[in-house]
């Protein structure tokens, strides 16, 4: 017993002791929010877990409660490096690896370094993880591959959804704004993504009757989630339908998509906030090339509508000259699954809905 008591005592110093790093740097604010999952995973062994991010996705990340501490990426390698040097840390995980993020782990002298096998560069990792889509896995849910970063040094989760926590300061903004219009009772619908910006061809007429068939299903106003470059198709579409554009700071979307009867839209970080406050959540997935079982929203209740319309021989959403299969969005099916998310988040909150 004796032996066992020195043994735990010993463990918990070494707990209080220890830190670890999650290095996400890439891609759009729900990559990072679900990397934020790897974090969580770290804190079964480490007492103290920070994330290294991108500038503009520190806000959801600071907003994570499986971090302590959001460090940003803004600056020359070696400041980096000299940065994350000072805070000691014993182990961090890489989920989004290049060349840079390796030789900054490295210069660091951080003594465990989690990172992609198969690359140039992976010798700069102690662990080296070979991503499984590169196995033709195209069904697991992207959190899992980055847990297997985390699984890498014998960390896990019981639960794999992102959780993003408004402030008090964000539910004061979002109170407001809600007052101010005198809303009580709404729908999000998000009907933009990075495409729809920088290409300018984006269809709204098929968003504009999506938005005016969940307004009379459900009796409620719409609310059209967006940044600020989407606001010239946002005004177009509340042109249409009668919607309102809500935008507001990060945080307070999170207020705001956890007060909705439900959020519908297209894949972004938008929808992973929203899925990630507990809003019932459905993710709309027109292109063919789409892999929502890989990106789909991670909530209690959440689902997905899947690409119904054929799209032109060998398309890419980047390259595509009409977004044909947003001008024809299913909307009927939309509906029909939506209503029933909304219905099983209402009548069964403790039973988990995934389609």
């Amino acid at each position: 017993m004796r032996c066992m008591q020195r043994s735990f005592s010993r463990n918990a110093i070494i707990a209080v002791m220890s830190k670890a790093l999650v290095y996400c740097a890439g891609g759009g604010i729900g990559d990072s929010l679900v990397a934020s999952v790897v974090a969580r995973a770290l804190r079964k062994r480490y007492a103290h877990v920070d994330a290294l991010t991108l500038p503009h996705h520190k806000d959801a990340l600071d907003r994570v409660p499986d971090i302590d501490t959001v460090l940003i990426d803004d600056g020359q390698p070696d400041d980096i490096a000299n940065l994350l040097a000072e805070r000691h840390y014993d182990a961090v995980v890489v989920t989004w690896a290049t060349a840079r993020t390796a030789r900054i782990v490295v210069r660091a002298q951080i003594p465990v370094r989690v990172g992609q096998a198969r690359r140039l560069y992976s010798s700069a990792f102690t662990h080296q993880v070979v991503v499984r889509s590169e196995r033709g896995d195209v069904t697991t849910p992207w959190v899992q591959i980055l847990l297997d970063y985390a699984r890498a040094i014998h960390c896990d989760v019981d639960c794999d959804f992102p959780t993003f926590t408004p402030t008090a300061d964000d539910h004061a903004i979002a109170t407001q704004w809600l007052m101010q219009r005198q809303l009580t009772s709404f729908i999000i619908l998000h009907a933009t993504n990075a495409i729809a910006t920088t290409r300018g061809i984006w269809p709204t007429q098929a968003w504009s009757a999506l938005a005016r068939a969940l307004r009379d299903r459900f009796s409620v106003p719409i609310l059209l989630s967006g940044g600020e470059p989407d606001a010239k198709f946002l005004e177009r579409i509340a042109q249409e339908s009668g919607a309102l554009p809500v935008l507001v700071p990060l945080g307070a979307f999170g207020a705001i998509a956890q007060r909705s009867i439900g959020f519908c839209g297209i894949s972004t970080g938008s929808m992973h906030i929203a899925a990630a406050v507990g809003a019932p959540t459905l993710g709309l997935f027109p292109f063919q090339s789409d892999v929502p079982d890989r990106w789909g929203p991670r909530g209690k209740f959440c689902a997905v509508v899947r690409s119904s319309y054929p799209c032109h021989g060998g398309d890419t959403k980047e390259q595509c000259p009409d977004y044909a299969c947003i001008a024809h969005l299913d909307v009927t099916r939309i509906l029909a699954t939506f209503r029933t998310l909304v219905d099983c988040a209402r009548v069964a909150p403790h039973v988990y809905f995934h389609k």
